[in-house]
């Protein structure tokens, strides 16, 4: 792939492990054999080829039909996560109730079955409508050219901050979601995650523009040393990184989420690339790379073919994070409209098993941050979720920190993230350290 200029890129609208502690072991181990049981110490999920692993949702997304009528539309409240199902065929709606002043978002997450079909032009669009069926956005996503089924998100948005009267009204909203594509190529329902945020209106009104100037070159590579950091299976649980070179294992129909915290004024650079591996012929499009913003709102993605040779998917340089970007005409751009955690999603498509096999593939996420931080918009209320739109303090912390997630005891972390064994597991390992700590005081 040739370098391409600034002004092509400016002027281009884009279409549509860390370790385990031996302690942390020891003690699940010795949890076990007090039960007579046997515990599966954490490790990645196999994934079979062709299949995606599992979607990861938000731990307290809560389930909710959509209706096929705008009459029974069931309510979304920002701040909120939700499950919900999406047929082949047919509309779905949700409504919102939405004040005079805030921008809103609705972000909808598809998730195709594991191991199903899909053709390259399959996907969705999400529109947004007042009461009265004035448009206030309408934005859809499909496959690609990597045709193999993972997550994409398309988000619907009010924004009444954008010279949009239709829009401003408090009231009743609509949400409504349907597929896109060949009608017999996809025939399974797709989950779906919805997520909606609110962003209040500006103490004071700045510019209405989007910034014209701004650095489009691409910085050198970097030559940072890998670091070990698998991939989260959801947004929710898309794991921290910040600059530097990230090392994770991938599998054929494997999608890996991180998150980058970027603050007011700085830029992200990210790549993608995939270890070299013997067999011989070409799996087409394989490796994808997408970014979506703090609200999961889609900001734009790469994707490069597969040889059995060294490859990258680099993503085009893009501005600096700045309110005033929502002005942006490319879609891209205006993308990167608030601080927050942006989200790198990485998929290897599942007919590279057909040509390499199973794998796992050696994937390295490289991340550079540059600009220089500024000052951001003074809102007049909160953001639901509160400080979805700013950089959280444990975000901070993991990227300035030894790259452990959260901090703490590891032994704790491990079982905080792996999900096994529930509070029986739990209570079985704090009993072991209470029987350890007990044999210890009695020595003394």
């Amino acid at each position: 792939m040739g370098r391409r200029t600034a002004r092509w890129r400016r002027e281009k609208v884009r279409r549509g492990h860390s370790s385990r502690s031996a302690r942390a072991r020891a003690a699940l181990a010795g949890g076990a054999l007090l039960l007579g049981t046997t515990v599966a110490l954490p490790a990645q999920p196999a994934v079979a080829a062709g299949t995606p692993s599992p979607y990861a949702y938000a731990p307290d997304a809560r389930p909710v039909p959509g209706s096929p009528s705008t009459t029974d539309a069931p309510l979304l409240t920002p701040g909120a996560t939700y499950k919900s199902s999406l047929p082949s065929s047919g509309e779905i709606h949700y409504s919102l109730d939405l004040d005079a002043t805030s921008d809103v978002y609705v972000s909808v997450t598809a998730i195709p079955p594991p191991g199903s079909t899909v053709d390259a032009s399959d996907g969705i669009k999400v529109s947004l409508e007042d009461a009265g069926g004035s448009r206030c956005s309408f934005r859809s996503e499909n496959f690609g050219v990597v045709h193999s089924a993972r997550p994409i998100a398309v988000w619907g948005v009010r924004e009444a901050s954008s010279n949009r009267p239709r829009c401003e009204k408090a009231g009743t909203y609509y949400v409504t979601v349907q597929r896109v594509g060949r009608a017999d190529s996809a025939p399974e329902a797709w989950d779906l995650e919805l997520f909606a945020t609110s962003e209040p209106s500006l103490e004071q009104v700045g510019a209405t523009s989007a910034p014209e100037a701004w650095n489009s070159a691409s910085p050198a590579p970097l030559t940072d040393e890998d670091v070990p950091r698998e991939g989260g299976s959801g947004f929710a649980s898309a794991v921290s990184v910040d600059q530097g070179a990230w090392r994770s294992d991938i599998t054929p129909g494997r999608t890996l989420f991180y998150k980058v915290p970027l603050d007011w004024g700085r830029q992200l650079y990210a790549t993608a690339e995939l270890g070299g591996s013997s067999g011989g012929g070409s799996a087409g499009y394989a490796l994808n790379l997408a970014l979506y913003n703090p609200a999961r709102g889609f900001v734009d993605d790469v994707s490069t073919a597969y040889n059995g040779r060294r490859t990258a998917a680099e993503l085009d340089p893009l501005p600096p994070v700045a309110y005033e970007n929502r002005y942006a005409l490319p879609k891209r751009f205006s993308g990167m409209r608030f601080a927050g955690p942006y989200y790198l999603v990485v998929h290897l498509a599942a007919e590279v098993a057909e040509t390499y096999g199973d794998g796992p593939f050696g994937l390295t996420l490289r991340v550079r941050v540059g600009g220089d931080e500024a000052t951001g918009p003074r809102y007049a209320g909160q953001s639901e979720p509160e400080g979805v739109f700013q950089v959280a303090a444990s975000d901070r912390q993991v990227v300035a920190g030894d790259g452990s997630e959260g901090g703490g005891d590891p032994a704790m972390t491990v079982l905080a993230v792996s999900g096994i064994g529930g509070g029986t597991l739990v209570l079985v390992v704090l009993g072991v350290w209470a029987v350890v700590a007990r044999r210890r005081v009695g020595a003394l």
